[in-house]
């Protein structure tokens, strides 16, 4: 089993910036792929960006330019800059990690409200 929780999120006004982070425990030695996505209201949860072991990122077009995904295995950590956003970044935030058996497992979810 693994454990992942999130911290970071908030309410922040457009164009400010928010830093998401996730950490994982358990049986965390086989972990494979971590990332983020989000499910606005209404809408289907979508990949925002992810990340391999060997730290190879891949991002949401919506998000190039402005998010940026970090990973610190020693810490078995993930992390989301997230800078110049947008209303339509309002969502729950979820981390994702992928095992190298392909298990999956979510973390519980956090708001992050882009609003003035």
């Amino acid at each position: 089993q693994v454990q992942l929780v999130e911290s970071g999120g908030g309410l922040v006004q457009p164009g400010g910036s928010l830093r998401l982070s996730c950490a994982a425990s358990g049986s965390i030695f086989s972990m494979f792929n971590m990332g983020w996505y989000r499910q606005a209201p209404g809408k289907q949860r979508d990949l925002v960006a992810t990340t391999t072991v060997d730290g190879k990122p891949t991002y949401a077009d919506s998000v190039k330019g402005r998010f940026t995904i970090s990973r610190d295995k020693a810490k078995n950590t993930v992390s989301l800059q997230m800078n110049s956003l947008k209303s339509e970044d309002t969502a729950v935030y979820y981390c994702r990690a992928v095992m190298g058996g392909g298990s999956v497992y979510w973390g519980q979810g956090i708001q992050v409200t882009v609003s003035s």
